[in-house]
């Protein structure tokens, strides 16, 4: 054997150099999901287009109540109103346990009775406080809850 060598006759290895450290530069994580338009493009759509079309669109759900048979889109309508005002997705409950609802009979009596003027009461007053901008972030609450005034839908 000669110097270096093992009992099998290769020369070891040497060992690996250690791992250079590079210094990463920190970043603040983006907390918007991809695909959600900015601050900057929501605040102009709001300006823009927002109010208005946010006014048309609980005017055409409206009229979909009216006329029952068009309840099931005129939900699908309430739901995207936050999205309608401000390109901002409904934004979901937190428990994400399923909460029972109340049977489809009293639910329907409710609005039939109170749920079809009440719930065009909450929306105007939502829609207000949306326009208002300082208390926007409360209309979006309010709009988010629409379908337990109207229905007595439980989240």
């Amino acid at each position: 054997m000669t110097d270096g060598q093992d009992s099998t006759g290769l020369v070891p290895a040497a060992p690996p150099p250690p791992p250079v450290q590079v210094a990463r530069i920190p970043t603040i994580p983006d907390s918007r999901p991809r695909g959600e338009p900015g601050f900057l493009i929501r605040a102009v759509w709001f300006i823009f287009i927002g109010w208005w079309l946010s006014a048309l669109a609980i005017g055409v759900a409206y009229f979909l109540c009216a006329i029952i048979v068009g309840l099931p889109l005129a939900f699908m309508i309430f739901n995207q109103l936050p999205a309608i005002l401000t390109l901002r997705p409904r934004t979901a409950d937190p428990t994400g346990f399923p909460v029972e609802q109340l049977p489809i009979w009293i639910r329907a009596i409710w609005f039939l009775l109170v749920g079809w003027w009440l719930g065009a009461l909450y929306m105007t007053v939502a829609w207000g406080l949306c326009v208002i901008l300082i208390t926007l972030p409360i209309g979006l609450w309010l709009f988010n809850r629409v379908g337990a005034v109207m229905t007595l839908l439980r989240y």
